[in-house]
C-alpha cells in the first residue's frame, strides 16, 4: 500500500506576508522605523534612535493622539471588564473554580457567579458546594465574561447569562489575542451553519449552530456535514493567522467563501492555498472599507 507524501524544499517556502493597505493594521518588526521623533511621544514597545521612533517588539501599532505604542503579537492575554473569554477549568476549589484563560495568572469563577438550577438569585448552600464537580469539572470548557479584575491582575469571571456556560461538541482554536478584533458581539452564527465564539483571550470555539438552551446542545450528535464545515472554518482561521490578519466574523466568513473552490478541507492546509485565501479575504475587506 503506497501513501502520498508531500515534500517541500526550503527554497519553495511560502512567504505569508501579504501587502497591507493603509486602513488595515500594519505589523512592525523589532528595529523597524515607525516615524520621526519630532511629532510623536514614545510609548510601550518603542525606543528612540537616530532621531527616529523604532519598534522594540513585533506587533501592531496603537496610536492615541501623539502617543505611539507597539502592541506585541505574541503576548499573554490582558483582560478587561466585559471581555468575552473561552476558558478551561483547571481545578475545583472551595466555592470557586480555577480556570485557564491564556492570561499571566489563572482566573477564578466563583460559585456565586454561575447559574444554578432553581433560580440565579437564590443563596448558595452547602449542598451546592458538594455538587460543584457535577456542574463543572476539571477539563471542561466554558464561555464566560470578565466580571472584575483583582489587584494582582488576575480575572474574576461570571456565567450569569444564558449565552455563557459549559461548552461541548465543538473544537477549540488558539490564536494570538492581539489578532481578535474587539466587537460588541463575540458570538456569531455564520451563514454556513457553524457558530463561533471569538474569545478576547485568543481562544475561539467552533461548534454547530448554538441552540437557545445550551443544555440541549450537550446531547446533540454532530453530523458529518457539520464536522466538515467546522474543519473548514478552523483551517480558514489558520490561513488568516498565518498572514497575521485580524479575526472577526466578517474575515472568517470571507475566508470560508474563498475556500470553497478547494473541494477537500485538507487542501486548505497547503501553504499556497493558505496564502491565496488570506490574500483574497483581505482584498474583499479593503473593498467593503472603500
Amino acid at each position: 500500500m503506497t501513501g502520498h507524501v508531500s515534500i517541500r524544499l526550503a527554497s519553495e517556502r511560502v512567504n505569508h506576508c501579504i501587502p497591507t493597505a493603509n486602513e488595515l493594521p500594519r505589523f512592525y518588526t523589532p528595529g523597524e522605523v515607525i516615524t520621526g521623533m519630532q511629532d510623536f511621544m514614545r510609548g510601550h514597545g518603542t525606543y528612540a534612535e537616530d532621531e527616529c521612533l523604532k519598534a522594540s517588539v513585533a506587533g501592531v501599532m496603537d496610536k492615541v493622539n501623539k502617543l505611539i505604542c507597539i502592541r506585541p503579537l505574541k503576548s499573554r492575554y490582558v483582560g478587561e471588564i466585559g471581555d468575552v473569554v473561552v476558558a478551561r477549568v483547571l481545578e475545583v476549589q472551595q466555592k470557586r473554580w480555577k480556570v485557564e484563560t491564556n492570561s499571566r495568572l489563572h482566573s477564578i469563577l466563583q460559585l456565586s457567579s454561575v447559574n444554578l438550577p432553581g433560580g440565579e438569585l437564590r443563596r448558595r448552600s452547602a449542598e451546592d458546594e458538594q455538587m460543584m464537580r457535577k456542574h463543572l469539572q476539571e477539563g471542561d470548557l466554558i464561555s464566560a465574561e470578565v466580571q472584575s479584575i483583582f489587584s494582582d491582575g488576575s480575572l474574576s469571571l461570571h456565567t450569569r447569562s444564558l449565552k455563557y456556560g459549559k461548552l461541548s461538541q465543538g473544537t477549540l482554536v488558539k490564536v494570538y489575542p492581539s489578532l481578535i478584533k474587539r466587537r460588541k458581539n463575540h458570538f456569531h452564527n455564520l451563514p454556513c451553519g457553524i457558530a463561533v465564539i471569538m474569545g478576547n483571550n485568543g481562544y475561539i470555539w467552533i461548534s454547530p449552530q448554538i441552540q437557545e438552551n445550551m443544555a440541549e446542545e450537550n446531547e446533540q450528535i454532530v453530523s458529518r456535514t457539520d464536522r466538515e464545515a467546522m474543519a473548514r472554518v478552523k483551517n480558514c482561521i489558520a490561513a488568516l493567522v498565518a498572514s497575521k490578519m485580524m479575526l472577526d466574523d466578517t474575515s472568517i466568513m470571507f475566508a470560508y467563501e474563498e475556500s470553497l473552490k478547494y473541494d477537500s478541507v485538507k487542501d486548505l492546509l497547503d501553504p499556497e492555498a493558505m496564502l491565496e485565501i488570506a490574500f483574497l479575504t483581505q482584498h474583499r475587506i479593503i473593498n467593503i472599507m472603500e
